[in-house]
């Protein structure tokens, strides 16, 4: 006999299931039975947690996000850590998040009214304190001017990865991820 899952093993399992439905299917084809099937549970253990299938798929992304977060690097220079950074975003696994997330969820943008980044809210992932520590880290060794730092440009290397990924499906070259970091990043905010 399998033991009964509860609490946040109960909950992981929902979401995992739930991502595993976005991820093949699609929101188009997106049922909260098929969620119910996958986790190998019953509708009201689903229900109790999330009213509809917007709120599913919100709380699934935000999971799957957290849950794919990368180790911040600390490599000593903000060159080295935002490389690093590119370099492990540009993995497999997580060009295929990037293009599930953009892809897979067009049906729920346009059924919802809303956009891609509205599920990748960084304050739900907890990437925005991440990358604050590794800018900071960079004011504080002298390597970038503060006032450079706006949120726009904070984020541009890896809209930019995002972006050539969502053009290809695959990774990005790596003499690209150089390209983005010292050609048009470190530029504008030196």
């Amino acid at each position: 006999m399998t033991e009964r899952r509860r609490g946040p093993a109960l909950e992981k399992a929902l979401l995992d299931a739930a991502w595993a439905e976005l991820a093949e299917h699609g929101y188009a084809r997106f049922t909260m039975d098929a969620v119910v099937k996958r986790a190998g549970t019953s509708p009201p253990v689903l229900y109790r947690r999330w009213a509809n299938r917007d709120e599913l798929v919100r709380a699934a992304v935000a999971h799957t996000l957290r849950a794919s977060r990368v180790a911040l690097p600390d490599t000593g220079s903000l060159r080295g850590d935002v490389l690093a950074l590119l370099r492990e975003l540009n993995s497999g696994t997580r060009v295929r998040l990037v293009t599930v997330m953009n892809l897979r969820l067009a049906d729920y943008h346009r059924e919802t009214g809303t956009n891609p980044a509205e599920l990748r809210d960084p304050l739900l992932t907890g990437r925005a304190e991440a990358l604050d520590e590794l800018f900071a880290r960079a004011v504080a060794r002298g390597e970038v001017r503060p006032e450079r730092l706006t949120e726009r440009l904070k984020s541009l290397p890896f809209d930019l990865l995002r972006h050539d990924i969502l053009t290809t499906f695959a990774p990005v070259p790596d003499d690209a991820l150089e390209e983005i970091v010292d050609t048009v990043f470190l530029p504008l905010v030196r």
